[in-house]
């Protein structure tokens, strides 16, 4: 199947940033997007983040890739919501709901994001997608209570996790403890024997992205809002 992109590029300050949309063949019926960001290394063209979109626009979901290798996380932060007030203001895109998700570093900008977004206003964002959400660095546990910050501030945006369970960022004992204390609606997948990366040793990258790909399309659907 031949999936529509249409490469974009996002005003942010000074300059601009380079976005993708993986447009569904109906735009009509088109009700949800995700935008979309990669970690600390890599970009907007990673395989994962790549066959996710895919997989979301044959559901029938917009997706918003944008690449900002900024390391800084407040500079992140601003760029993540440049590429989401650029979607906002589209002319031909006008979906109802609207997804924030990300990978490692990402998922912390489009919590942080999102967080905003819903104290400016209650059902402004539908839904948090964190991808190997970066709780600690390796060996670093101690870090988890400053990074999850954010996380327990959420008072009712549903916050989807897909991390690994040999994740060296995300310890699972951890993460469920920060579950506990978060306030909001979640679901968690963890994929079992996966990195940080989402590799599973004896596993393909295919059979691993369609595991992950079912659990965001399914959390999604079921989130996204049904009024025109």
């Amino acid at each position: 199947v031949v999936i529509p992109q249409e490469n974009v590029r996002i005003p942010f300050e000074q300059k601009q940033l380079d976005g993708v949309f993986t447009v569904p063949a109906d735009v009509t019926a088109l009700r949800a997007a995700v935008v979309m960001t990669h970690g600390a290394g890599g970009d907007m063209h990673i395989s994962h983040l790549e066959t996710m979109a895919r997989a979301l626009a044959c559901s029938g979901v917009l997706c918003l890739r944008f690449t900002c290798k900024g390391l800084n996380l407040a500079y992140r932060i601003r760029a993540y919501r440049a590429a989401v007030d650029y979607l906002k203001a589209h002319e031909r895109y006008t979906p109802n709901s609207i997804f924030l998700g990300g990978r490692s570093m990402g998922a912390r900008a489009a919590v942080a994001v999102g967080r905003v977004m819903c104290a400016e206003q209650e059902d402004a964002v539908q839904g948090l997608l964190c991808l190997s959400f970066p709780l600690h660095p390796p060996g670093k546990t101690h870090t988890h209570i400053e990074r999850s910050q954010d996380l327990r501030a959420l008072s009712h945006t549903p916050v989807l996790f897909v991390s690994g369970t040999a994740d060296t960022m995300c310890e699972q004992k951890l993460m469920e403890n920060v579950i506990k204390l978060m306030q909001c609606p979640i679901a968690v997948h963890w994929v079992k024997g996966a990195s940080h990366g989402l590799t599973v040793r004896g596993r393909t990258e295919e059979s691993v992205s369609e595991e992950v790909n079912s659990q965001i399309i399914t959390w999604i659907l079921e989130h996204k809002l049904d009024k025109y």
